[in-house]
């Protein structure tokens, strides 16, 4: 009986330890809401210009979003690192984890900027196909993916200085230094969308160059802020390719872990957003598209739990008091599941603001929204849980877990169901992804039988050097 009550007890923590996740997660949670607050602001300007403009800018997203997950698993392999690195106050190692986040995301952020500017069509092309308006819509993609092809190089040096900043803990001025693009991003947008204070009616391009002016400025800001405040992970210049092989390629093996996770779940929902593109016309690319930029402001608890996760749980291995450790991801698990509860609630009250923002879509595409909107927040706990469990197994190295359990239903549940949905029925987009995203109970069950193994119960610092 005693140990019956111990078990319940142990799923929940004190408060102080709740008042400290939230005081990690709620300024990620803000800064994140931010950015995505200038993703609603893009869409709310140019859905006032039709159904085909939002969906060119929309499809050029998606295509986007696949490299923006790409450097985003980049930074949780190395942030794995700087986290542990910090618990152990080895300010050295998070120098050579924060190089390495550097050196991969340039590199991948120069070759994704040739891909936009040189090769935008074959990728749109792939997002539409079948869509009765596909031709208007690649044209309008192709002219936004170009403009804001120079934003890239910027985006992965304020992504990685932003998230290593997140990882020792300092995560205000991540926070205040978005809120500032974000004005910036906003402004510009007012201005060269449709043409105020004197400037050209530039349309979806305005959009772009508005976001590489944002994304420019938020360098500046993060790059002066490192000079200044020169935080543990910073090094010089002229030592940036003083790198440890040893422990590079060590992050390097837990990112290609990482990136097959992320990547498999990328993919899987690119070809699910491209088929239930194809059911319909402008008005399901455009209402798919304000749908998940409503969505997104409140998907934002995710990378509050993640970071949160990161921050407390890889300080404790790091400093390798392993017992608390296997505390902690008890009462991270619980809290974030009810953390997913009041996203849940949150996010119906998002609804209420489709007319207000996008008004200026079809009726049609906006009951897509609408319907979208309320399915994503109906999700919330699950998936609030399922981030909670990838965020456990990553932090103690165990990236493997998430690669098994991401590859097996992406690649062997989601993808085939959903062609098969989309030829043998003939639902409409929302509801196809909302049977599809059913797989993620699996995702779930098998999490939960990896972390029982405990092979994320390790102090990396101990074993990498």
């Amino acid at each position: 009986m005693n140990t019956l009550l111990n078990s319940r007890k142990s799923l929940f923590g004190p408060v102080h330890f709740y008042k400290r996740a939230l005081l990690i997660a709620l300024p990620v949670m803000g800064q994140l809401l931010i950015q995505n607050m200038v993703t609603l602001i893009d869409n709310f300007m140019v859905a006032g210009l039709g159904d085909v403009k939002m969906s060119g800018v929309n499809i050029a997203g998606q295509i986007n979003f696949i490299f923006l997950i790409f450097i985003n698993a980049i930074c949780i392999s190395g942030g794995i690192f700087i986290s542990q690195y910090n618990g152990a106050k080895n300010s050295g190692g998070m120098q050579q984890a924060y190089r390495f986040k550097l050196i991969i995301g340039l590199v991948a952020g120069l070759i994704y900027t040739c891909i936009c500017i040189f090769f935008p069509r074959p990728f749109l092309s792939l997002m539409v196909h079948g869509n009765m308006a596909s031709e208007e819509i690649i044209e309008e993609g192709i002219r936004y993916m170009r403009m804001l092809a120079p934003s890239w190089i910027p985006t992965v040096i304020a992504n990685t200085t932003g998230t290593s900043l997140r990882e020792i803990g300092r995560v205000k001025p991540p926070l205040l230094i978005s809120v500032t693009a974000t004005c910036v991003n906003t402004f510009f947008n007012w201005i060269l969308i449709y043409g105020n204070l004197g400037a050209p009616r530039l349309e979806t391009s305005g959009a772009a160059i508005a976001t590489v002016i944002a994304r420019l400025t938020e360098m500046t800001i993060f790059l002066l802020y490192l000079n200044r405040v020169k935080p543990p992970f910073v090094f010089k210049v002229i030592d940036f390719f003083k790198v440890n092989w040893k422990l590079f390629f060590s992050i390097f093996r837990k990112s290609g872990l990482i990136l097959i996770s992320e990547m498999s779940w990328v993919l899987s929902e690119t070809v699910t957003t491209a088929l239930y593109n194809s059911r319909g016309g402008a008005e399901v690319v455009s209402g798919m598209a304000a749908g998940f930029a409503i969505a997104n402001l409140f998907f934002v608890c995710f990378n509050g739990i993640g970071t949160a996760t990161g921050v407390i749980l890889g300080s404790t291995l790091g400093a390798n008091k392993l017992d608390e450790a296997r505390k902690q991801k008890n009462w991270l698990l619980s809290g974030s599941l009810v953390f997913g509860v009041f996203g849940t609630v949150i996010g119906c009250l998002t609804v209420f603001i489709v007319p207000l923002v996008f008004g200026n879509l079809s009726s049609a595409a906006q009951e897509v929204t609408r319907s979208l909107v309320l399915l994503n927040a109906a999700y919330m706990p699950t998936w609030a849980f399922i981030n909670a469990q990838f965020a456990v197994s990553r932090t103690g190295g165990d990236a493997a877990l998430g690669a098994r359990v991401d590859l097996f239903v992406n690649c062997c549940l989601v993808v085939p169901c959903m062609f098969l949905l989309t030829k043998f029925t003939t639902i409409g987009p929302v509801a196809l992804y909302g049977v599809i995203k059913l797989t993620d109970a699996v995702k779930i069950a098998g999490c939960a039988v990896g972390l029982k193994k405990e092979r994320w119960v390790k102090n990396l610092t101990l074993q990498e050097g």
